[in-house]
């Protein structure tokens, strides 16, 4: 084995992948180019991962090189993948604290419905908890915490034109119910 292999690094995460039911993905990361540098090559990698994992009552792999650990719920599954010689813990608290933060966010109702329609939240925790390959955070209160903005903090001038409309719904919704 090539010694520089072996030299410990932060880079310990090589992918972060959502996938639904069917195989099709619903969120991918991919953080080192050298694993899979064109979008034919991850789709393809999917592809194998889902077909190898979709029936099995495991929660790791070994696929392609890769160390591959996986949850599944509902209708949707979620993989972290590492290097062959990554620590298959780390890998898991990562894939846990991704879940666990993913489910406090949408308030339990973890299922692809739900995470299309928060997809952009969904996005900020994975962003949170992993940045370039280097393991941010794996406490999943905590990234919820960062990521849950209150439109109520933010002020009028940077909100979207969606933030602000829904403010006005909820004010006036309040002030009817008065």
């Amino acid at each position: 084995m090539d010694s520089s292999l072996l030299q410990p690094t932060l880079y310990t995460v090589k992918g972060i992948v959502i996938m639904d039911n069917d195989g099709n993905r619903i969120l991918a990361k991919y953080y080192d180019r050298n694993v899979f540098p064109t979008s034919k090559e991850q789709r393809a990698f999917e592809k194998n991962l889902f077909n190898k994992t979709h029936r099995a009552n495991a929660e790791i792999i070994m696929l392609d090189g890769l160390t591959c650990v996986y949850r599944s719920n509902v209708d949707l599954f979620f993989y972290v993948m590492g290097s062959s010689h990554e620590n298959e813990l780390i890998l898991m608290s990562v894939l846990n604290c991704l879940y666990d933060s993913i489910s406090q966010i949408l308030r339990k109702n973890v299922e692809k419905r739900s995470v299309l329609e928060s997809l952009d939240i969904v996005m900020l925790a994975m962003d949170e908890i992993c940045d370039g390959g280097i393991i941010i955070d794996a406490d999943s209160s905590s990234v919820v915490s960062r990521v849950a903005l209150r439109t109520d903090d933010i002020p009028l001038g940077e909100q979207t034109v969606a933030q602000v409309l829904q403010s006005a719904k909820d004010q006036l919704k309040w002030s009817l119910l008065k």
